[in-house]
């Protein structure tokens, strides 16, 4: 199957801009966007972590070190490439991080996301904008069903209130300025995000191989904790449909959207972690006795019915695939120097294949 003609063949030979670029969404989209014959732009700060994905893979595409916060700088990009479709990822993305530096976090998650809608306005070559957020967007009440993308926005923590207010920065931008057929803008919102190359801090897998390299058992700081699970390729595969309608001029599309797991997957930490060890058997943890002194929510799901009946995306790996994939990209990068991504990807793609998912 030629990868190209995915997505109705929209990104082969189409100016790309993804902002976030060398983080680990944004670099697992790069290399799909490449692999589908896309010409990527990318604009990031240099990775935060070593080793990183970014750096693990071969690229082919003109990458941009910059802060979104520098207007200056990346109006200048936006002048010089032309993008077509504009997908934003750069972000201060980790909760405890933001309470530390809190006011980095709104600069970056708030003004950075105002400058990208700003010069996407000014910029004749832009027609779709995919802005992505975050599942903490919402105020989180600890439901014990999903939130749809019509509950209030929120947050308890400035990470999480960052990203509600970047979701009504977008709602307005929405209404103001990107509401006629040339230029369209949508959010895309997920849930806990894993697979090969993200070595983050205070993040559950990133954490877990860490201890795997250091040889010691990770800590469970909440390990009844439920979270949305799913592999950075399932919400990439809606950031790229709901992309391919933007494209195509189509208005309904321009909305707020929920890309998360089904309810398989919304699974507690510690039995993430106790299915993470059938795959490698260096993995062993302990619940820390420091709770900390921050704000942890104990649940949040998602709810995609829309996205599943409007924009007919489904995920395609179920919480088993998600974790031996996840776990098994580490192992064979960490015991035999392999990378695993293109291996991954197909693999992503031959399941949806099987699916009949719509954008195959």
């Amino acid at each position: 199957m030629e990868i190209e003609s995915l997505f109705g063949g929209i990104y082969k030979n189409r100016i790309c801009l993804v902002t976030g670029d060398t983080g680990f969404k944004g670099s697992w989209l790069v290399y799909w966007l490449q692999r589908m014959g896309a010409k990527v732009v990318g604009y990031a700060l240099e990775p935060i972590t070593s080793p990183n994905h970014y750096s693990l893979l071969e690229r082919n595409y003109i990458s941009i070190k910059g802060d979104i916060t520098d207007y200056q700088k990346l109006s200048k990009v936006f002048s010089k490439h032309q993008p077509e479709i504009v997908f934003h990822l750069a972000a201060q993305a980790l909760v405890r991080y933001s309470y530390q530096n809190t006011a980095e976090t709104y600069n970056t998650n708030v003004m950075g996301t105002v400058n990208i809608f700003e010069i996407s306005k000014n910029t004749g070559s832009v027609k779709a904008i995919v802005n992505v957020t975050s599942d903490k967007c919402y105020d989180n009440k600890e439901w014990i069903w999903g939130y749809r993308e019509n509950d209030a926005m929120g947050g308890h923590d400035p990470y999480s209130a960052s990203k509600g207010c970047a979701e009504l920065i977008t709602s307005s931008y929405q209404k103001s300025f990107f509401n006629g057929n040339e230029k369209l803008l949508a959010s895309g919102r997920a849930g806990n995000v894993i697979g090969g190359g993200d070595w983050s801090s205070d993040r559950l897998i990133p954490d877990i191989i860490k201890s795997v390299e250091n040889q010691t058992s990770v800590e469970i700081r909440n390990p009844f904790a439920t979270r949305p699970w799913q592999h950075v390729l399932e919400p990439l595969s809606g950031y790229l449909l709901l992309g391919w309608n933007l494209l195509l001029g189509k208005k309904e599309y321009a909305e707020g959207w929920n890309f998360g797991p089904n309810l398989d997957n919304n699974l507690k930490v510690n039995e993430v972690v106790n299915k993470a060890e059938k795959y490698w058997d260096k993995i062993k943890y302990r619940v820390s006795t420091d709770i900390g002194t921050h704000h942890e929510a104990n649940l949040l799901m998602l709810d995609c019915s829309k996205a599943n009946k409007l924009l007919k995306w489904d995920p395609i790996w179920d919480f088993n695939i998600t974790i031996e994939k996840t776990i098994l990209w580490y192992k064979d990068y960490i015991e035999n120097n392999q990378i695993n991504t293109e291996n991954d990807l197909i693999s992503f793609i031959e399941h949806a294949k099987n699916k009949d998912a719509i954008w195959i």
